[in-house]
């Protein structure tokens, strides 16, 4: 039984790594974002600066989203009351933070690697034209 759940833990903390990187970085949701972020910056009500803030960031948002697959899934781990909901929770949000994470990093490498190679593509054109 606790082997089935660590297994579930780390299913389903991927949609919410997912949905939570979706929404706070890529292009498909600047805009929204984008807006979001303006109201929180410039907004003079507390509460305002904190609702609009939370779909800016994956930490935060990720939280929201493990509600949601909590409710779709009923996933509970160790009790099988509120007190599995909310270490599952708290479990699930904790996992997708590492995957964001680990995915942030390989972004990072990919973006450099493209990088180094146009700039070598960049160096060999230009002693091709010296030559």
């Amino acid at each position: 039984m606790p082997w089935t759940q660590i297994f579930w833990l780390f299913v389903l903390s991927i949609p919410v790594a997912c949905i939570s990187w979706t929404v706070t970085h890529e292009e498909v949701f600047r805009e929204p974002r984008d807006y979001c972020k303006e109201r929180y910056e410039k907004s003079k009500a507390l509460l305002v600066r904190k609702f609009f803030y939370l779909f800016t960031c994956e930490y935060c948002f990720s939280h929201y989203v493990t509600i949601l697959i909590l409710c779709i899934s009923g996933f509970k781990m160790l009790f099988d009351d509120w007190r599995g909901y909310l270490i599952a929770g708290f479990s699930i949000v904790w996992i997708t933070n590492i995957y964001m994470s680990l995915y942030a990093h390989l972004r990072i490498d990919i973006k450099v690697e493209t990088l180094e190679s146009k700039l070598e593509e960049a160096q060999v054109k230009q002693q091709g034209l010296t030559k």
